[in-house]
């Protein structure tokens, strides 16, 4: 394994996760998404960490608040969703940052350097992840180093690069790592050899000499390994998982490789085969009998989206990065036949000697529905919700806009403000063209830019 560089996800100050005398389900490639996170906590786990994720594809996602299932995402320009969490794990995950291949090992002062610069960098623990070296004092000469840039922790998997999982771990590798640093170390490799049962991550604990245990593969096949009372059936372990799964909209391809990890040498059984033929999380769940949770997740699901679309939760603006944003759905009924909040806020923007308002588009990809921000004397503004248009979904963003600086929006029974006066009304009525001079910038999925004037 690389060197792995790691720092809590949603922690809300420094210090508060603790990496002493822990158990932590470790970060596991196409394992450690949301729904089997939390079924780890739910399980006793008491840190979990998230599948390990490249930098460079995380700087270039967009971090969005999923109103609807209630979690922050962090979406890919080609709409993947790369990181999903949710208030359930706060202060419980750890956001796993890493690149490929065990180079780094190799190149202890770039290891040093990349530490150094999170731990300044960020306001919340940084831990790292290792193998150890060929020698004993290679080993400890490097994880030593790695205590000098100020990490919380660092966890030892204690076996080579070259090895492999029919490989023992090397206990006594750790145990010397832990002897001759301060930090807390966390042993991780001893999922085969050592943990079957949730009795055995103590004994594993102790035979390394670490502060805490990190578990991979042995999670893997049955999360309940965290719990005192011992390992469930794996086939109720699967059910819970299917649950979040669907609670939370997992890719279906996701699930289905994480639930072929639990049903181990029964893959090619007849449950297996079913689930291997499954597209969907529906059909998953119909593998399982889980047909009646499906259909009311989705039902509630469904009513939480109309909820939110038809605006009947108290519209509160919510800062998203540089973008104040509010749940607006623009409703053409509720004004005038020829006044808009567009006109609005030109207006209002023109009387305060502003840049006319400019309007950037995007286009989602899997419903060709528009999401417009706004940007006023240099602030942005959008609304959460999608709609089917681009007008209208600039008109969203611009009601937002409006609400947040508290300016009149044209709506029917609004008192009069004068922003747009009488005359340009009836010019309107009448028929007359009254152009509006903001500035649009649409900006699709596919990355086409397009620029155009009302």
């Amino acid at each position: 394994s690389l060197l792995n560089s790691h720092k809590p996800a949603t922690m809300a100050a420094a210090g508060r996760l603790s990496f002493r005398n822990i158990t932590a389900l470790a970060p596991m490639v196409r394992v450690g998404t949301l729904p089997m996170r939390l079924l780890a906590l739910d399980y006793g786990a008491d840190v979990v960490y998230c599948e390990e994720l490249i930098d460079i594809k995380m700087v270039q996602c967009e971090r969005v608040v999923n109103d609807v299932l209630q979690t922050v995402d962090f979406v890919a320009p080609d709409e993947r969703v790369m990181f999903r969490t949710c208030e359930r794990e706060k202060d419980r995950v750890v956001f796993q940052m890493g690149g490929m291949g065990s180079a780094l090992l190799s190149d202890p002062d770039k290891i040093e350097a990349i530490l150094r610069k999170l731990v300044g960098g960020v306001s919340v623990p940084v831990t790292c992840k290792i193998r150890i070296l060929p020698s004993l004092e290679e080993t400890i000469h490097l994880v030593r180093r790695i205590e000098q840039t100020g990490v919380a922790a660092v966890a030892v998997h204690g076996r080579f690069k070259d090895e492999r999982t029919r490989h023992p771990v090397h206990c006594d590798y750790i145990q010397a790592v832990a002897q001759a640093v301060s930090i807390p170390v966390i042993a991780n490799g001893g999922s085969l050899d050592l943990v079957k049962s949730n009795g055995d991550i103590e004994e594993f604990r102790r035979a390394s000499g670490a502060a805490s245990v990190m578990l991979a593969r042995a999670a893997m096949w049955n999360a309940s390994v965290f719990d005192s009372r011992g390992p469930l059936p794996v086939e109720r372990v699967m059910e819970e998982y299917i649950k979040y799964a669907i609670l939370y909209e997992n890719h279906a391809f996701n699930t289905k490789y994480c639930l072929c990890q639990m049903l181990r040498d029964k893959v090619e059984s007849p449950l297996g085969k079913q689930l291997h033929a499954a597209q969907t999380n529906g059909e998953i769940s119909e593998a399982y009998g889980l047909q009646e949770f499906y259909q009311q997740t989705q039902e509630q699901l469904r009513a939480r989206r109309d909820a939110l679309q038809s605006g009947s939760p108290p519209d509160r603006p919510v800062v998203d990065g540089d973008v104040t944003t509010m749940t607006v759905k623009f409703e053409r009924r509720e004004y005038p036949p020829q006044i808009t909040p567009k006109m609005f806020l030109l207006e209002w923007s023109r009387r305060e000697k502003l840049e006319s308002p400019l309007y950037e588009m995007a286009q989602r990809s899997q419903d060709r529905a528009f999401q417009s921000t706004v940007t006023v004397a240099g602030k942005k503004y959008r609304s959460s919700l999608w709609e089917k248009s681009k007008k209208f979904a600039e008109q969203a963003a611009a009601v937002v806009c409006l609400r947040v600086l508290g300016i009149p929006e044209g709506r029917i029974g609004e008192e009069e403000s004068g922003l747009v006066c009488k005359r340009k009304r009836e010019a309107k009525t009448n028929g007359a063209a009254e152009k509006e001079t903001s500035k649009k910038r649409h900006v699709s999925a596919d990355k086409e830019t397009e620029t155009s004037k009302p």
